[in-house]
């Protein structure tokens, strides 16, 4: 569990801004919807798949750009 410690006049921004970095290092709400849909094994398959191919797409882009 992520938590910030205000420290002494800190303004309420920084400490905010720190929270929020050190629940995204944690990873803390990609697991959270992770967990909230259930995905059948084939559903999550496909969508692995798909993701697989986007990022093969998005590397033929790039390199056939340069």
């Amino acid at each position: 569990m992520a938590y910030v410690q205000v420290k002494e006049n800190e303004k309420f921004e920084y400490a905010l801004k720190r929270f929020k970095r050190k629940v995204q290092q944690e990873a803390i709400i990609k697991e959270i919807k992770k967990h909230s849909v259930y995905l059948k094994p084939g559903e999550r398959r496909r969508l692995r798949k798909l993701q697989a191919l986007k990022r093969i797409h998005k590397k033929i882009r790039r390199l056939s750009n340069d």
